[in-house]
C-alpha cells in the first residue's frame, strides 16, 4: 500500500482528496497538511511514500527541504498545475516527480501517484515536451564556448603539416627551417589548443577546419 501525505491549502479540497484516495485500495493517506511547515513537522512521524503537493501552499519550501534531507527522497507529485510551460518547469526545478493538472481525472491522479512511488514519471505528452525543451536549453547553457585560438602564420603552416602527420624533421625540411624552430612552433600550437599531444591537436584542428 502506498502511503501518501496530502499538502493542500483549502481544507475542503484537502479532505475531499483524502477521502477520494482512501476509496482506492492501493493508497493509505497517512497525513494531510495545509502548509509546508505543518507537513514538514509530520514527515518523520508518518514516513510517506509519496507527497501530493499543491506547490502554491505557504512555506512549501520548508517541506521540500525537509523531504530532500531524508535518506530516501520522497517523490513529489505537483497537484493542480495549469500545465503551462512555466508551471511545469517551476515544479520540475523544485523536484516534482509527477504532474497532475487542474483538469485531470481520478484515473490520471492515481496513475501518477502510483508511478511516482515506483520511481517513474507519468505525464502528458505536452508536459514531457516541455521538460525535454528545458533540458535542451540547460544543456545549451552549460555547453562551453568554443576556444578561440589565434595562431601566427608560421604556426598555422606547422599546424597544417601536423595534420598530415609529418614529423618535426619532415616539417623542418618542408618549411626550410631548423628542427628546433619546429619544436618551438609545435609547443606553441599545443599550448594554445590546450592539448598535450600532436594527435589531439590534429584532431581538434580537423574538427575546426583549420
Amino acid at each position: 500500500m502506498i502511503r501518501v501525505i496530502i499538502i493542500v491549502g483549502v481544507r475542503l479540497y484537502r479532505e475531499g482528496l483524502a477521502q477520494l484516495l482512501c476509496t482506492q485500495h492501493q493508497f493509505n493517506v497517512v497525513a494531510t497538511a495545509a502548509d509546508g511547515d505543518a507537513a514538514a513537522a509530520r514527515l518523520a512521524e508518518v514516513e510517506p511514500d509519496v507527497a501530493l503537493v499543491e506547490m502554491s501552499v505557504p512555506n512549501v519550501e520548508t517541506f521540500l527541504e525537509a523531504a530532500a534531507r531524508r535518506m530516501a527522497r520522497i517523490p513529489l507529485v505537483a497537484l493542480g498545475i495549469s500545465g503551462s510551460d512555466s508551471d511545469v518547469i517551476a515544479c520540475a526545478e523544485k523536484g516534482a516527480a509527477g504532474f497532475v493538472t487542474s483538469d485531470a481525472s481520478l484515473e490520471e491522479l492515481t496513475g501518477t501517484i502510483q508511478r511516482a512511488s515506483e520511481g517513474e514519471l507519468l505525464c502528458s505528452a505536452r508536459t514531457a515536451g516541455t521538460l525535454m525543451r528545458r533540458l535542451a536549453a540547460l544543456a545549451a547553457e552549460r555547453r562551453p564556448e568554443p576556444i578561440k585560438v589565434t595562431l601566427t602564420r608560421r604556426e598555422q603552416e606547422v599546424a597544417a603539416l601536423m595534420r598530415e602527420d609529418l614529423s618535426n624533421k619532415e616539417i623542418a625540411t618542408r618549411l626550410h627551417i631548423e628542427v628546433a624552430t619546429v619544436k618551438n612552433h609545435v609547443h606553441n600550437v599545443l599550448d594554445k589548443l590546450h592539448v598535450h599531444r600532436r594527435a589531439q591537436a590534429a584532431n581538434l584542428l580537423f574538427r575546426r577546419g583549420a
